[in-house]
């Protein structure tokens, strides 16, 4: 299996531990990192909206409580929605820690269906470097 199956197969995977009853739309999303580390989450809802956190931003959480590193890929994939993009707060937290060249996967049931970088995904986010001078 090629490391885009395999990143594939852990935003299927997590999608299946998704919590969400309120939406019932389950969404996965995982991360690959240059030295061939993969961190997945899914979305978890709770009853007070907007509360809960997307797929990303838990995928996200454990890619920091890992370690970090650079990403190279993300993946995105949802139950009920082929080709679905990650929203716009998640948007932004992925381009906090993947460049502007890191690919963007979406998907269908059975695998990557679209590539798209960072940079086409958030042409005009927020600059981190801006703020840290």
């Amino acid at each position: 299996m090629n490391e885009l199956d395999r990143l594939f197969a852990a935003a299927r995977e997590a999608m299946k531990k998704s919590h969400s009853p309120y939406s019932r739309f389950p969404v996965g999303a995982s991360i690959l990192t240059e030295d061939g580390r993969i961190f997945s989450g899914a979305n978890i809802e709770v009853i007070s909206f907007p509360e809960g956190w997307c797929a990303e931003t838990t995928a996200l959480s454990h890619y920091v409580m890992g370690g970090g590193g650079r990403i190279t890929d993300i993946c995105v994939t949802a139950e009920r929605l082929d080709e679905c993009t990650p929203c716009g707060g998640c948007r932004q937290r992925l381009a906090e820690f993947a460049e502007a060249d890191a690919r963007v996967h979406l998907t269908d049931r059975n695998g990557i269906t679209k590539t798209i970088t960072m940079a086409e995904l958030l042409p005009l986010g927020f600059k981190t470097e801006v703020l840290s001078k």
